[in-house]
Formats: structure tokens, C-alpha cells, sequence
């Protein structure tokens, strides 16, 4: 058993099991285990069929390209693997080992078994995992050394806990991958967070407050184009979301700037105001428009239909002199 590779090579593989999409503490296993690998394997536990969603691996795959991890070899799934593991067991002589089951009596191999084989077989030298398996490694060490193989080197880092302390929930606000992608965040915030965390070596609590700081900042160095692709909008449309503190609020920025309400506005020497002075900058043009008392609120709700939204600068800056002048005028109207 066991394939000869580059020994001055770090081999590690990250292996979720396909239960829907990952865990922010799986997550951070699997960011962790990308920075330090030279080559790494992506391999799906799926020897147990009570745990395993349909759609399961497919969404941790998306989730892991999202966050930019990508693999060398995999997905390589353990439910496909079983002459291996069956062929270990002959050798071992037993199904079972220091008291724990390897194979089921339908022939399946355990985790303990499979786990083990996988590293032989694929070369893993490094396998970085969550402080929740710690107590796996006497035996795994053990079955190294019965089936007459050199053991990785186990690295064990804390984990991510809810506010409380305890075990965070896949339910709980920010506690999945898809949750923080659903609620805007860009990805580059949740990559950089869980890099800061490195491998931690003792719990730490999800902090929400710096995700979502680092969801702003991630918004701001995004070019106008790369902004634009990951709010879905027209890169028009780019300069209003800049102040916006996640994607799904950058969306709903373009969305009031590119659809606009239709309004009548009342204050009509405001918006007469700024016919006259459509030609000049945006800066320029509100700074006059306010020296000269006009209300910048009505001219807001006269280009976008609402009261508040992205920053007025930027929304003159996306639009068109014409379309600018169309809007109000129909607001007048």
C-alpha cells in the first residue's frame, strides 16, 4: 500500500463530509489547509449514508471555488474506494482494531479505516484538522503503524464557536459559507477573515462585527469591473454601490439608480436649479446647488424615487447628462 511522492513536497487534502454546504469551522480548516499545502487533495467521507444530503458534495465544491480554494487532485469520494479498504482489513487480519469497527457488516469501511488508507494511498504528509478530531490520532497512528506506514504529521486547531461559547449551529447567523454569501458579503471578506484566524490554537468566537468591516473594505478595493460582476449589475452602475456595506445593499444601490420610482417632487426651484447647472461636475454642481439654497433631498427623489440611498455625488456621476435632465424633468412634470 502506499505510493511514493516527493518527499520534500507538503501533501494535505481537506475531507468534508457532503452534508450541504461547509461550516465556517470547516471552512477555516480548509483555507488553512490551502496556505500550507503544496499539493492538496479534496476528498469526500461519504462512508456513511445517514449523514450524506443530495447536493451535498456539489455544494461544498461551489463553495470552495468561491472561496478561491482550489485543489490539485479530488474530488476523489470513499464510497468508490472500498476494494482498498477491504484490502487493508485482510491485511490487518480483523475488521476490527484496538476495540473500534473498520469495515460495517454490509462491508463499508468507518471513517477510522478510510481516513487512514486515503493518507497512505495519496501520499499525505501534513493532515491539519479541527481540535474535534484530536482524539482520533492515537489510533490512527496505531493503524499507520499495524499496516507498516510512516503517520503525517497531525496538526490540530481550534475551533469556531458561537457567541455563547458552545458549538456553533449551521443555523446560526453567519455560521455557514452560503449564509455569509447570501447575506452579501463578497468573498474576499470571508477568505481574509479566516486567514487572519490562521490555525488557531485554541477556540475562538465568530465575530460577525469584523466580517462584515472586512466585507466593506473588500467592497471599496473592488475595480468598478469586478464590482460589477460580483453584484450581477451593469458595470454603469458601479460608482453607486461604493458606499454600500455588502453586495446585496451595492445591489439594491444600482437597482434605485438603474429603476427609478416614479415621484412628483414639489420643490420646483431646486430642480429648475439643476437644469442650469447640469454641465458641471458633480461635486461643483451640489456645492452650488446648495449655496444656493436648493434641497439636495428633492433632487435625490427626483432621480431615484426614494428619500435616502447611495451617495448623490455618485449617483450623478453614473447617469447621463440627458438621462439626469429626463428624470427631472419628468419629476417636474
Amino acid at each position: 500500500m502506499g505510493v511514493k511522492h516527493d518527499e520534500s513536497m507538503r501533501r494535505v487534502r481537506f475531507a468534508p463530509s457532503p452534508t450541504g454546504t461547509l461550516h465556517i469551522g470547516n471552512a477555516l480548516s480548509a483555507v488553512a489547509i490551502r496556505d500550507f499545502g503544496d499539493w492538496m487533495l479534496l476528498r469526500i467521507d461519504d462512508t456513511d449514508p445517514a449523514r450524506n444530503v443530495p447536493g451535498g458534495e456539489d455544494a461544498i465544491v461551489a463553495d470552495l471555488h468561491w472561496l478561491g480554494v482550489e485543489w490539485e487532485e479530488g474530488p476523489v469520494r470513499q464510497s468508490e474506494r472500498g476494494e482498498r479498504y477491504r484490502d487493508a482489513v485482510a491485511r490487518l487480519g480483523a475488521t476490527r482494531f484496538d476495540g473500534v469497527t473498520l469495515l460495517r457488516e454490509d462491508g463499508s469501511a468507518t471513517y477510522q479505516l478510510a481516513s487512514v488508507v486515503d493518507d497512505i494511498d495519496f501520499g499525505i504528509t501534513h493532515v491539519i484538522r479541527g481540535n474535534d478530531h484530536r482524539p482520533n490520532e492515537p489510533l490512527h497512528r496505531a493503524l499507520h503503524e499495524a499496516l507498516g506506514t510512516v503517520p503525517p504529521e497531525y496538526v490540530h486547531h481550534g475551533l469556531i464557536l458561537g457567541a455563547d461559547g458552545k458549538k456553533l449551529s449551521k443555523r446560526a447567523e453567519g455560521a455557514t459559507v452560503a449564509s455569509l454569501r447570501d447575506a452579501g458579503i463578497p468573498a474576499e471578506a470571508v477568505r481574509r477573515y479566516l486567514e487572519e484566524l490562521g490555525l488557531p490554537r485554541h477556540d475562538v468566537h465568530l465575530d460577525l462585527p469584523r466580517i462584515r468591516r472586512l466585507a466593506i473594505e473588500a467592497i471599496e478595493a473592488l475595480s468598478d469591473k469586478d464590482l460589477a460582476a460580483c453584484a450581477g449589475v451593469d458595470p454603469q452602475w458601479a460608482p453607486v454601490m461604493r458606499g454600500a456595506r455588502d453586495l446585496n445593499e451595492a445591489r439594491e444601490y444600482a437597482r434605485q439608480v438603474a429603476e427609478p420610482q416614479p415621484v412628483a417632487v414639489a420643490d420646483r426651484e431646486t430642480l429648475e436649479r439643476f437644469a442650469q447647472l447640469v454641465d458641471l461636475p458633480p461635486r461643483d454642481l451640489i456645492r452650488e446647488l446648495r449655496a444656493a439654497g436648493g434641497d439636495l433631498r428633492a433632487l435625490r427623489l427626483a432621480l431615484t424615487g426614494r428619500p435616502t440611498g447611495p451617495e448623490l455625488r455618485a449617483v450623478l456621476a453614473a447617469l447621463p447628462r440627458e438621462e439626469a435632465l429626463r428624470r427631472v424633468q419628468a419629476a417636474l412634470a
